[in-house]
């Protein structure tokens, strides 16, 4: 079998190839870049289900690398008007070049992902059976031709395989404006973060404070509109010299600086950027063995919403679907939920964003005060911007998907993708499509351990049964239910492991739940009803299984990238050619 081809070296392409690791499934990694990962002011807060993801892909110092914030707080003038204590539910703020650093080591560490950097990719074909992508040498022009299964763009805003797929990227091209500048300094509220409107320092709209670890801040300013919207998407942290050098971004350092510590404490800036939020959305996320993930599929960033955090979803998404896809060949379905899903995720904070747009950026003047009758106290809309920075609520928290597992057979996909658009937190722990919490669950070896720790790997079937922890093990995994469970997990159309839990929110006794390999919920039944739980197992898949055609799926590796992807294929599979 072929290796599935990952395009671009960032955090999300990294943690695709290492998901597929997880699943036994090769790939390469095809980046322009060298490798290099050097300081920048960008960061990214993570969440629970986040933290637990990176770790189990192999980073594991994602919380040590990070700040753990104690509390969240939003400021009008000189009053408190919002504080969120987050001793029960972790955020923590991590430096985007220490999570590429550490993703990279772990790719390194797993000979199932071949790195190929100062690769540009130039031109894209498929057929049935596979993907060829050409390649030259951003040093030498050395013309290559790699062979896989599947292709993902996880290439970037300007991404190259959504433009060789002629996927369109609409969107709007500036919808927020924002100077970044990690500092080290000593600030009188440690361990908070701390987001300022109409600050009582003069020249400043909105600023934000974010600790990092070693004694850095993350400093944010909203700037006002004026710069031309760019027509083509642009990175979203480019630097832009006119505006985070010189007089300007000094200016603003030391007055928030000063303004927060009553006067200017000794500081160094280390680093400064400019960026714009855009609102944009892939028309498609898949176009037959190619697919779209992170900044080349969408690009939010407009009140502090985490488009990276989105990008890590679309890697676990993605990966379990083409890992049974690459292993077992089942139908066309399973590939089809991811957009179906994501799209309508990323869709939806997009919508919600549009929505409070208005109450949280007033216009000036008498336009402010004739829209303050119809929004409300500024007190009533601060949590919404707390759900942007925290990556809680609409702007940011996990998605549930209510047309899980992947589609319902015989729906279209834009009825799937009109449903796939809840929140784990609006519907009950054992509703179909919710993110499971994180629990303890013991395995059929006697092992304890974490749900979340067992993501990744395959589906799994965990079975409720009070009492287990007061007992030893090697009285209960033999008895009872538990090896009639065993035998239906191994029957599965999917491959399944057993755990077993005290307690799950919300089910009673006995109930078995199945949960896919990204931590979703496929459905429950009450008891060991093996039909009931093949019954999901295939939807979850996807419907039965396909066999490969006659010749098909052997993975050749063509002589000559051309004769691997005729014409006619790659028009039917809908790839775009240059």
């Amino acid at each position: 079998m072929d290796p599935v081809i990952v395009v671009g070296a960032g955090p999300v392409g990294l943690s695709l190839a290492l998901a597929l690791a997880r699943h036994e499934v090769p790939s390469i990694v095809l980046d322009e870049g060298a490798g290099l990962c050097p300081e920048s002011p960008r960061t990214v807060v993570l969440g629970p289900d986040t933290t637990a993801l990176l770790e189990r892909l192999g980073y594991t110092r994602a919380a040590s690398d990070a700040a753990r914030w104690d509390a969240f707080t939003v400021w009008r003038r000189r009053a408190e008007v919002l504080r969120i204590p987050l001793d029960e539910e972790p955020v923590l703020h991590l430096a985007q070049h220490r999570l590429q650093r550490g993703l990279r080591d772990a790719v390194t560490a797993t000979p199932l992902i071949q790195l190929a950097p100062l690769t540009r990719v130039v031109e894209l074909e498929q057929d049935r059976d596979g993907v060829g992508v050409r390649t030259t040498g951003t040093r030498d022009g050395a013309s290559t031709w790699w062979r896989g299964s599947h292709l993902v763009g996880c290439d970037g805003a300007r991404s190259t395989v959504r433009k060789l797929l002629k996927i369109r990227f609409p969107g709007r091209p500036a919808v927020d404006r924002h100077a970044v500048a990690t500092v080290r300094v000593d600030l009188p509220f440690p361990g908070e973060a701390r987001l300022h409107r109409e600050p009582p320092w003069r020249g400043d709209r909105e600023a934000s404070a974010r600790p990092l670890p070693d004694g850095l801040w993350r400093l944010d300013w909203r700037l006002p509109p004026g710069r031309p919207a760019p027509t083509e998407p642009v990175d979203p942290h480019a630097t832009w010299p006119g505006i985070v050098t010189g007089d300007t971004l000094l200016t603003r350092v030391r007055a928030a600086l000063t303004g927060w510590c009553g006067e200017l404490p000794a500081y160094e800036l280390l680093a400064a950027a400019d960026h714009t939020a855009q609102q944009r959305l892939a028309a498609r996320f898949r176009s037959g063995r190619c697919f779209l993930a992170g900044d080349a599929a969408h690009l939010h960033g407009a009140l502090g919403m985490q488009n990276l955090v989105d990008g890590l979803r679309d890697a676990d998404n993605l990966a379990w679907r083409l890992a049974l896809a690459w292993h077992l060949h089942p139908g066309g379905a399973l590939l089809d939920g991811y957009e179906a899903e994501r799209r309508s995720a990323v869709g939806a904070r997009l919508r919600a964003v549009d929505q409070a747009m208005p109450l949280l950026r007033p216009l000036r003047g008498w336009q402010q005060t004739r829209r303050s009758m119809f929004t409300g106290s500024f007190r009533k809309h601060a949590p919404l911007l707390a759900d942007g920075q925290l990556g809680t609520g609409r702007f940011g928290g996990a998605p549930a998907y209510p047309a899980a597992p992947s589609g319902v057979p015989g729906q279209v996909p834009e009825q799937r993708a009109a449903r796939a658009t809840s929140l784990t937190e609006n519907l009950p722990p054992t509703a179909p499509g919710v993110q499971v919490p994180d629990l303890a669950v013991v395995t059929t070896e006697g092992t304890p351990d974490r749900l979340r720790a067992r993501l990744g790997l395959g589906f799994l079937l965990v079975l409720v049964a009070p009492g287990t922890a007061v007992w030893s093990s090697r009285h209960w995994l033999g008895a009872g239910m538990m090896p009639r469970l065993t035998e239906v997990a191994a029957a599965l159309p999917v491959p399944a492991e057993v755990l077993v839990t005290e307690e799950y929110p919300g089910a009673e006794p006995h109930t078995v739940l199945l949960v896919r390999p990204d931590g979703h919920l496929v459905g429950t039944t009450q008891g060991c009803r093996a039909e009931e739980l093949r019954s999901l197992a295939e939807g979850a898949r996807g419907g039965p299984a396909r066999l490969p055609a006659a010749g098909g799926g052997t993975g050749r590796t063509p002589e000559r990238g051309p004769q691997a992807a005729p014409r006619e294929d790659a028009a039917r599979d809908g790839a775009g050619r240059r």
